[in-house]
């Protein structure tokens, strides 16, 4: 039984698959374009809202959040395991740097991969040729954990800034439940104070004896997008290109208004809990980096893959680790990082020390652009993995279909979006923030691996990119990524192994049934 679940489809016979008449979509993306998008699906959510956090730390007093190393610790030591996450501080920069050491490693191993084997699929694809079936699977729905319910979260914080936006500028005002999910709308109602100036009125309306609450602005974004998808890949480059540009020049102008209220003494303690800080910061951070692997994803849209795959992804990381470092730096010069709990909008809380309206204003419109290219790159990959395990018979056929005019996989767009935009609509997803990176990481130990076993098993195959020094840089990304997952809290790792657990109860009830290289080499026999 163990033989059929690895067995391994080669590179040679997923680019055969991938060129039938059928299958083509439009090659029009060059090396700008995937680097934009990059970019674009990296800068987001996750330097806007989640910095601030990572800074200051959290405290759970209901809630077992306790990372592993804590519990390891605590039964090494015999101490006390402390509920929560140490702030990284003003290290909060070293957290960056360390999350974009993992990503690099990780990176020049895609970069590998997609070189190779330029198929729609990422890191899905990747493992089907180098580590069998069964981990092809676990790794293609480990992905929706990084696309669906990354974006999720992202289309809710969209919705927050958005209505931030219509207030300060036009003193607009929504009814709060409208614009928000009935956990999140209840927060606010007993929060109450400044938390309720951005709101028309807060009372709820009850339906079947029941308040309810719903979040339009995000389903909305996301049904928008998802229509701009089925449209065009080029398109939706050209769309996120433009959005990349205003995020980007947010960025420097935050990095550049941002230095000239910096003040040094806010610095210190530079690492006020040490090693612990800045690793529990790196693993909330992480979040802030995921989206260049995004980029493997159109590899069959791409007009010269083995070249413009590489450049596009490394070329986007390092870009963001740069802007990440010096906005972080800023950041918490220009206010003490304790002024950052439970902050989601910490850039726009920073330039508060200005005094100026407009900044925050600007600073909530760049956020919204960033924030609406990560929403666009991420439901541009989730379709097209769905599509990639369609293909292979893994789910059923119906979602491999392209679009005859379009040349888009409009089937698995649309459902995406759909999903995608009614759990955002309905649900307090803040919280799955964590299991998005555990998701990942998984992801990106299993494509590091995936590199090592491939280059054993054809070590002559043509490699137009190169990770040097393997085994050594390979490993080197497994460890790094391993150690951000055990700084994760233990219940992140009991909701990714309860999504393990249903992948593979579908795996074996109908992929093992209707997989077509099973069949293949059935008939062979």
């Amino acid at each position: 039984m163990a033989s059929p679940l690895f067995m391994t489809k080669s590179p040679d016979r997923l680019m055969r698959e991938a060129e039938a008449p059928e299958r083509q979509m439009k090659r029009a993306l060059g090396a700008l374009d995937l680097t934009a998008l990059g970019i674009g699906a990296i800068i987001g959510a996750g330097i806007f809202a989640l910095t601030g956090t990572a800074a200051a730390g959290q405290s759970f007093s209901s809630q077992i959040e306790t990372p592993v190393i804590n519990f390891i610790s605590a039964a090494i030591t015999g101490t006390a395991v402390e509920l929560g996450r140490p702030g990284a501080g003003p290290a909060i920069v070293l957290s960056f740097a360390f999350a974009a050491l993992a990503c690099a490693f990780a990176a020049l191993c895609y970069a590998e991969l997609a070189s190779m084997i330029p198929i729609s699929g990422s890191a899905y694809t990747y493992a089907y040729a180098t580590l069998g079936e069964i981990i092809a699977w676990i790794i293609g729905w480990d992905l929706i954990l990084e696309y669906a319910v990354g974006n999720m979260a992202v289309a809710s914080s969209w919705s927050g800034y958005f209505v931030k936006l219509l207030y300060s500028l036009f003193d607009v005002k929504l009814p709060l439940w409208l614009i928000t999910d009935h956990r999140t709308a209840l927060g606010v109602i007993e929060r109450g104070g400044d938390a309720l100036q951005y709101y028309s009125t807060t009372a709820l309306p009850v339906v079947a004896g029941r308040t309810i609450a719903i979040n339009l602005p995000a389903l909305l974004i996301v049904l928008l997008l998802t229509v701009v998808l089925v449209y065009g890949i080029k398109e939706s480059a050209r769309a996120n290109t433009a959005a990349v540009i205003i995020k980007t020049a947010i960025v420097i102008f935050f990095i550049a208004f941002g230095a000239f209220y910096v003040n040094p003494t806010n610095w210190h303690p530079f690492m006020p809990h040490g090693f612990s800080g800045v690793m529990s910061g790196a693993a909330i951070v992480f979040f802030a980096f995921i989206g260049f692997d995004a980029v493997s994803t159109t590899a069959e849209e791409t007009r010269n893959p083995q070249r413009d795959l590489p450049i596009g992804m490394i070329a986007s990381l390092l870009v963001c680790t740069l802007l990440y470092v010096l906005v972080s730096g800023v950041l918490t010069g220009m206010k003490h990082y304790s002024s950052f709990v439970s902050d989601a909008a910490a850039i726009a809380t920073a330039v508060e020390v200005s005094g100026k309206p407009w900044v925050q204003a600007v600073i909530s419109a760049g956020a919204l652009a960033g924030m609406t290219s990560v929403l666009l790159v991420f439901q541009l990959g989730q379709p097209r993995i769905f599509m990639a395990m369609a293909r292979d018979g893994l789910l059923p056929k119906y979602f491999s279909r392209i679009h005859p005019q379009f040349r888009t996989p409009h089937i698995t767009t649309i459902w995406t979006g759909i999903a995608v935009g009614l759990v955002a609509m309905t649900t307090d997803i803040g919280s799955l923030a964590d299991l998005t990176n555990i998701g990942t990481l998984f992801a990106f130990i299993l494509v590091c691996l995936g590199v090592i076993a491939l280059r054993r098993a054809s070590p002559d195959a043509r490699r137009p990119f190169r990770v040097p020094f393997v085994p050594f840089f390979p490993l080197l990304g497994v460890l790094l990524c391993f150690v951000l997952m055990l700084s994760l809290p233990v219940l992140t790792w009991y909701r990714f192994l309860g999504w393990l657990a249903i992948g593979l109860l579908i795996y074996f009830t109908y992929g093992v049934r209707h997989s077509r290289l099973r069949a293949d080499v059935a008939a062979s026999r």
